[in-house]
């Protein structure tokens, strides 16, 4: 099955120049890509062992996310915020109701409000529906194979494959969805070996069944992206007509004071904060006739996690839905 260095590096030039619609899928074709990984991964110092006890594991994957339908994109934030349903908020506040003095634990362990952790959980996993059943080499190998995402797919390949050498894991127990995204936070692998914790001290770190171990991993995520407990991540603001269009972004920094000396007041029409230790950020999504915040450093930290407003505002909300009314 495995090639010599020489052919696997020809090999190589090939599989890369190859679009997927030239790239017809075949057992043996994928067999012959399985040869370049390979060689990769010896390159980059995976042992002869590893390879040679997991590469015969690994199998096209038939499932993986070029054959799943596009998903319809919403095309306004008013459409995205749809997402944040009256069933997945219930769900979230009934979740952190049951288990509120744990969340409150982990919340100040890792300084981060467990609403935030919980809003994460709802969006990213349909409250833990999509965690990832698949072997993640085999979709990740099968992706770029096909020409999806190919440089992202080669890499989560790679990061998987180390992963299982460094933790000494079984092939099976590192599971992704079809995009290669695994457990409740969808991590990539280089996410997993990073901010995985094993919150329950037994060994292993299970971000797809251990809720102690998933949302550990969640919070300790969004502590290391630069997560502020004493702030909250923005507010929904009102905005006059003639605001300079480029002061919107989140690049252009301004105080309350000075936001609020162009226009700019809370949404039901009072002042703003009166905080002089805060920098802050005017966005409009869906320009001047949509929803208008300003957003501050927690909400930067967020975009290190996706750089969508409309994804992040769909967070955010979800996150204020849980908090109001109070869970006691």
């Amino acid at each position: 099955m495995f090639a010599n260095t020489l052919w696997g590096s020809l090999l190589l030039s090939l599989v890369i120049s190859l679009s997927a619609a030239e790239a017809a899928p075949s057992d043996l074709m994928f067999e012959q890509y399985l040869d370049v990984l390979q060689q990769q991964a010896l390159t980059e110092g995976v042992s002869d062992a590893t390879v040679s006890a997991i590469f015969p594991q690994i199998k096209l994957f038939k499932k993986a996310s070029f054959n799943l339908e596009p998903p319809s994109i919403p095309l306004t934030l008013e459409q995205h915020l749809e997402q944040v349903t009256s069933t997945l908020i219930e769900q979230s506040r009934s979740l952190y109701q049951a288990n509120k003095a744990q969340f409150d634990r982990l919340g100040a362990h890792y300084g981060v409000q467990p609403r935030f952790v919980i809003a994460l959980w709802g969006l990213t996993s349909k409250s833990g529906n999509d965690v990832g059943h698949y072997p993640i080499l085999a979709v990740t190998a099968s992706n770029a194979y096909h020409g999806d995402n190919v440089a992202e797919n080669r890499q989560a390949f790679m990061d998987a494959l180390k992963v299982i050498e460094r933790k000494q894991i079984d092939f099976n127990a590192l599971k992704s969805n079809a995009s290669g995204k695994m457990g409740y936070a969808h991590f990539s692998p280089s996410d997993y070996n990073r901010f995985g914790q094993d919150a329950d001290d037994d060994g292993i770190i299970d971000v797809w069944h251990n809720l102690n171990d998933a949302f550990a991993s969640t919070a300790y995520y969004l502590q290391q992206l630069g997560w502020n407990d004493q702030q909250t991540w923005g507010r929904q603001v009102q905005v006059p007509q003639a605001i300079p269009l480029d002061l919107i972004g989140i690049e252009t920094r301004k105080s309350f004071a000075q936001w609020q000396a162009l226009g700019v007041k809370r949404f039901d029409g009072t002042n703003l904060p009166n905080k002089q230790d805060m920098q802050v950020s005017l966005i409009m999504p869906d320009g001047i006739k949509g929803r208008k915040y300003l957003v501050y450093d927690n909400y930067r930290a967020l975009t290190q996690w996706n750089a969508s407003d409309y994804d992040l505002l769909s967070l955010t909300y979800l996150s204020e839905r849980i908090k109001y009314p109070a869970i006691q």
